[in-house]
């Protein structure tokens, strides 16, 4: 039979607490057979790209800031172009970074979901 059949596999199922529906009767229904709990793979070309914008994004601050200073010739007209383009792209270069790294450390409240998935 069916039973037997689950019986004899290595899973070990557990029956879960019925719920109170909002009318007061029980539900057929709980929350947890709805939770999805397989391991979620790193979107990776996204991570890819988060870090290159990081990398991008801090070189070309770090160099933009170095010629408004005037310590890298005098291109103080370039240095701007090159300020405002360094920020669009380390802005969310790092925050995909970061969320990155937390949800691989296993913090809570960061998970791969939270990063779009470019690998489709």
């Amino acid at each position: 039979s069916e039973y037997e059949k689950m019986a004899k596999t290595a899973v070990k199922y557990s029956r879960l607490r019925p719920t109170v529906n909002y009318r007061g009767g029980k539900d057929e229904y709980h929350d947890d057979q709805f939770e999805d709990t397989t391991p979620l793979k790193p979107p990776l070309k996204s991570i890819a790209l988060a870090v290159f914008l990081f990398v991008v994004g801090s070189i070309m601050l770090v160099l933009g800031s170095l010629m408004l200073a005037g310590t890298i010739g005098h291109y103080g007209d370039r240095a701007v172009p090159l300020l405002v383009i360094g920020t669009i792209c380390f802005i969310p270069g790092f925050y995909n970074v970061r969320i990155a790294y937390l949800a691989w450390k296993g913090y809570r409240g960061y998970s791969f979901e939270d990063i779009p998935n470019y690998d489709d």
